[in-house]
């Protein structure tokens, strides 16, 4: 009779892929670590040899060994909206690709103790480098005050300190959104804004004023939002009830959800876009060009943002070089929600 299962097995390790590939040990460290030395057919039994087995590298080992993790830490806020989740998957993607993995951290509220804990767990876990996603402007100051000891890549702002930075312009961005407006001919241009603190928010509606000084129009109703389709539906309300006193014929939201929210308010209460009032929000989301009118939005080039990260990452992290920063370029995408004012 056989002896009872424990139901423990032992886990392959390299020398059984070594063996039932009928190579040595080295190659099979060369065909883990993509070394060209390697050929292809002998690739190819290693690789084969792999996946009967079920071999799975330790990372831990490895890291002890070459005190290379090829972890990145990524602290995120907001991931449940469209651009937060966006930059995430783009700083994904853009990793995974230079052979790293991504650890991910979300926080809810922009505190001290909530980053010092979330950062401390990246540490535990070895990461090379951290990244930070969190366009608050406290965050700077806060990372400054706990000396990390990692290259640290904050996205949102430009180089401040021992940190680098990589942005997108998002003043330039808003600039382009609101001139658009004006050459249109509109001379009485509302802004929803982002909340309180937000780096984004703060450069939008400082390209709305620019525009605005420089084409020599005063200032429409500026009126707080907090990125969510909510708060731009009680914007558009606000806007809708004051509609005759204010003159108000476009608006240019700091986002395309409360763009969502402006444009249903108008359509309750009788207001047509772009007829009426024309609209322009901000992130190009994907239904956006089914809005019914399809919205004008500024694109932000998450992609892109995520590759330019991780270029600044890894230089960091290859040559310990000063802190860097990046600039993104945000493109205009004209829709069917703005036109030329009727009156």
């Amino acid at each position: 009779m056989l002896p009872p299962s424990t139901g423990q097995h032992r886990a392959p390790v390299m020398e059984d892929v070594a063996q039932r590939a009928g190579v040595s040990h080295q190659t099979v460290s060369r065909v883990l670590n993509d070394s060209p030395s390697v050929s292809p057919k002998t690739r190819e039994k290693v690789q084969q040899a792999i996946v009967e087995l079920g071999y799975r590298r330790n990372t831990a080992a490895r890291a002890l060994v070459t005190r290379r993790s090829q972890i990145i830490g990524l602290l995120a806020n907001g991931m449940n909206e469209y651009g937060p989740s966006n930059i995430l998957l783009a700083v994904q993607e853009a990793a995974r690709e230079a052979g790293y993995f991504v650890s991910i951290a979300g926080i809810r509220e922009v505190s001290q103790e909530a980053i010092a804990e979330s950062l401390q767990r990246f540490l535990d876990q070895g990461v090379e480098g951290i990244v930070v996603q969190v366009p608050h402007a406290a965050i700077p100051a806060m990372l400054q005050e706990l000396n990390l000891g990692v290259p640290v890549v904050v996205i949102g702002t430009a180089a401040d300190g021992s940190l680098s930075g990589v942005m997108v312009d998002q003043e330039k961005g808003a600039r382009a959104a609101v001139q658009h407006l004006v050459d249109l001919g509109h001379t009485k241009i509302a802004h929803v804004t982002g909340p309180d603190g937000w780096i984004d928010a703060a450069a939008r509606v400082a390209g709305w004023r620019r525009v605005l000084e420089q084409a020599g129009l005063e200032e429409g109703p500026l009126i707080k939002g907090d990125w969510t389709a909510a708060s731009g539906y009680l914007a558009g309300l606000e806007l809708a009830q004051n509609a005759e006193s204010s003159a108000v014929s476009a608006v240019f939201a700091a986002n395309d959800q409360m763009a969502v929210g402006l444009l249903r308010a108008f359509t309750e209460k009788g207001i047509r876009v772009p007829e009426d009032i024309s609209l322009v929000g901000v992130d190009d989301l994907p239904e956006g060009a089914y809005l019914v009118p399809p919205l004008t939005t500024v694109r932000q080039g998450f992609e892109e943002l995520g590759r330019r990260c991780l270029e600044v990452m890894l230089s960091q992290l290859e040559s310990a070089t000063t802190p860097q920063t990046a600039v993104v370029e945000p493109e205009l995408i004209v829709r069917a929600s703005t036109a030329p004012p009727l009156h």
